[in-house]
């Protein structure tokens, strides 16, 4: 029988990747107002997995025991609660307050067939246009991939309590305009599925490069945002173009993440990756999704950085990356996407391609650039460049300032070697 560690190994795996799918289910049956009720018996699940697999072991289908006590301790509390709680929607209400009725509705609902679209209404609810970016992210993370209130509060560096005030105010939000779990119609699917991609992304921003924690690379945190993007990908309903650019941009992402890092966890820049380590399933997965982003005559901000990142994965080395074309992409998506960020990032692309002369020249003409003072990554380029150009004491100058601005334990260290080299 295994042991006890690994029995709670196991449940922590499959709790985070089964948590999200039984939140949502048990949210569609009891109402969106009773979300707590729902996370309490996916929690009180958990705990039953942990106490019984350390005495009988671990069952043969671990994923289908989760959800047949879900169920079971769900059912049992309706039928416990039904005289004092409304549980249910506007169809539903009356059948799940009936004892004739009740078991079989409940079936229905619970039904398997119905999973990946639960958990579909439960992402486009987390994304109501009236919720906040940084709250929608707060609600996926807490609702749908299982994470702790501890985890997301060490994720946003701020306090466990003031991320349960923005879950509370999320959720308080939810029961005042009686918020219910649905997919949009058609006619609107596209403009609420923006927000829905935006919150995707930043979930896996966080991921890939981390700058709340001491783990640059949160890899569970990457695999979420991909399975929620992957669900988007899968639904006829939402096989949009942007999607599919989404989730190759990702791919691409994604494909590097075993080359990024050394064994000591230090940072390894693009220049030094051992592109034997990329990940070229990723890779060519990626190249998949860009031919289905491709229907169509829209074109997103995901479909160009899509494009670039497309560029660094199928360069041969990093001296023979096609600078110029990664230039025309960032051209293009500040004019359908401006922001001072792409035009950072652009420099990067001048630098490589016409010399860090020409670099700090554009660097000067970003428009916005005062917006960019706070970032570390201007300041880190600024470094760079400076010290490309011989100016010493600019460029120790700047990497400081970036180390300042910096919370990521793995990035300030990367900043420090650069000072190291430039003072020898």
């Amino acid at each position: 029988m295994p042991g006890s560690t690994q029995i709670e190994g196991t449940v922590d795996h499959l709790f985070r990747h089964q948590s999200g799918k039984m939140v949502a289910v048990l949210t569609r049956i009891f109402g969106v107002r009773n979300i707590e009720l729902a996370e309490d018996v996916v929690q009180d699940t958990l705990i039953a997995a942990l106490e019984q697999w350390k005495i009988h072991g671990i069952p043969d289908k671990p994923e289908s025991w989760l959800f047949i006590v879900a169920k079971n301790k769900a059912l049992n509390l309706i039928k416990k609660k039904k005289a004092n709680v409304l549980f249910g929607d506007e169809d539903t209400q009356a059948l799940l307050q009936s004892g004739y009725t009740i078991e079989t509705t409940f079936n229905q609902l619970a039904d398997d067939e119905n999973i990946k679209d639960d958990q579909l209404r439960m992402m486009f609810a987390c994304c109501h246009p009236e919720i906040s970016p940084e709250n929608q992210v707060t609600l996926i993370l807490k609702t749908l991939c299982g994470f702790s209130t501890a985890e997301i509060a060490k994720a946003f560096v701020t306090s466990e309590d003031t991320i349960s005030k923005r879950l509370y105010r999320t959720k308080e939000f939810f029961r005042q305009n009686k918020i219910t779990l649905a997919i949009p119609n058609t006619g609107e699917i596209r403009q609420r599925t923006e927000p829905v991609l935006n919150a995707i992304y930043l979930l896996f921003n966080e991921g890939y490069n981390s700058t709340h924690t001491e783990e640059l690379i949160r890899k569970d945190v990457m695999e979420e945002a991909m399975i929620l993007c992957r669900l988007l990908a899968e639904n006829s309903l939402t096989q949009l173009p942007e999607v599919f650019a989404l989730m190759a941009l990702m791919y691409f992402h994604a494909s590097r993440s075993n080359s990024r890092l050394t064994t000591e966890g230090e940072i390894i820049l693009l220049p030094m990756q051992d592109r034997a380590k990329w990940n070229r399933a990723f890779i060519e997965e990626g190249n998949n999704c860009m031919n289905k982003a491709a229907i169509g005559n829209s074109v997103s901000h995901f479909h160009l950085e899509a494009a670039i990142a497309f560029e660094h994965c199928t360069a041969e080395s990093f001296e023979t990356t096609n600078w110029d074309k990664i230039i025309f992409y960032y051209d293009w998506l500040y004019k359908i996407s401006p922001s001072p960020v792409t035009e950072l990032n652009r420099v990067i692309a001048v630098m490589q391609s016409k010399g860090a002369a020409a670099a700090l020249v554009e660097l000067e003409n970003i428009q916005d650039r005062d917006k960019l003072k706070s970032y570390y990554i201007y300041h880190s380029l600024l470094g760079e460049i400076n010290a490309r150009l011989a100016n010493k004491q600019e460029a120790l100058k700047s990497f400081e300032t970036a180390i300042g601005l910096t919370m990521s334990t793995t990035e300030r260290k990367m900043l420090r070697n650069k000072i190291a080299v430039l003072e020898n």
